[in-house]
């Protein structure tokens, strides 16, 4: 798959294409109903699917400061994307000059200039242009003066998740904000994931007998509520059962708020440097204080055993 930052990136031979356009943090369920119609739509036309998308997430440059817990780096969104059949992502820079254009300018200088769309696939809520004041009523009107069609797909679900409210990137963040990453799954098709690097931490828990790698997050990356969870630690290809503590370490008066992750019956992993994932499959308990080292210590033991079992029955799955 071919990824592109900037218009000024795409291949001047360029030829017609299958176009959908959104921020897609997480690709989740309903997203996947877009893309997977424009891909499926792009092999009946024998032509290539192209994902447009923005960075940094539109609001951040629109309201500054309100930029969303995200989903999904764009490398992750990009590979997601890439699993769904997609042939070029874009990642068009979000600028206050780039804010400012008008969505008949976006239409040319985006959709029929760079990208000569033929077919552009959106939901139906879709906005774009200055002030949002573009719409895909718009949109279709413009592709009958420009040559391209516009097909609109319904991309609401509803699960359990939420209580039933449809899937949305907003209802997946509020989720993994509550710490409810099973409810986040549903909507995501997936376990939520954190990525970083893993740095040096106190290297307590490595003194305890249940060493851990301390992962640097991602900047504006959705972590879910403090507590333990079950999941899987991806480092150098491999994905390995995991006991997961988010939080701040209230056991030894820490403050600064930390994911870390125990790989499961693992010894001597060395993963200082390496950039890894965290997959959250389900909340075990709420973070603690014990009286003592030792009951923190049986609390450990009974976490990692949770923790063991919850995998071992996903992925027996």
């Amino acid at each position: 798959m071919q990824r592109w930052r900037g218009l000024e990136d795409i291949p001047q031979d360029w030829g017609r294409s299958v176009v959908t356009i959104g921020s897609y943090d997480g690709v989740h369920r309903g997203h996947q109903l877009i893309i997977g119609r424009a891909v499926a739509r792009a092999r009946e036309l024998g032509i290539p699917c192209v994902v447009v998308t923005f960075d940094p997430h539109p609001s951040e440059v629109v309201r500054p400061g309100s930029h969303p817990p995200l989903l999904a780096a764009h490398h992750r969104r990009a590979e997601l994307m890439a699993e769904l059949g997609v042939d070029a992502v874009l990642i068009l820079p979000f600028t206050s000059e780039f804010s400012k254009l008008s969505p008949a300018d976006f239409v040319v200088k985006v959709l029929v200039d760079k990208l000569r769309a033929r077919l552009v696939v959106e939901g139906p809520n879709f906005r774009f242009g200055h002030k949002a004041a573009g719409n895909v009523a718009f949109l279709a009107e413009q592709g009958q003066t420009y040559d391209y069609e516009v097909e609109v797909i319904d991309l609401f679900v509803r699960g359990e998740a939420g209580g039933g409210e449809p899937f949305s990137s907003t209802l997946t963040r509020r989720l993994v904000a509550e710490g409810d990453v099973a409810g986040a799954a549903e909507i995501l098709g997936r376990p939520h994931r954190v990525e970083g690097v893993v740095v040096r931490g106190a290297q307590r828990g490595r003194e305890l007998g249940f060493p851990t790698a301390n992962v640097e997050t991602l900047p504006h990356t959705a972590i879910p509520a403090d507590g333990v969870y079950a999941g899987w630690l991806h480092a150098a290809g491999e994905a390995m059962p995991a006991a997961i503590s988010v939080g701040t370490n209230p056991q030894f008066d820490g403050t600064e708020r930390t994911v870390e992750a125990y790989a499961i019956d693992r010894v001597g992993l060395d993963l200082y440097g390496l950039h890894v994932g965290v997959d959250f499959l389900a909340f075990v308990r709420g973070q603690l204080k014990f009286d003592s080292i030792e009951g923190l210590l049986e609390a450990i033991g009974d976490d990692v055993k949770r923790c063991r079992e919850l995998v071992a029955a996903a992925e027996a799955e």
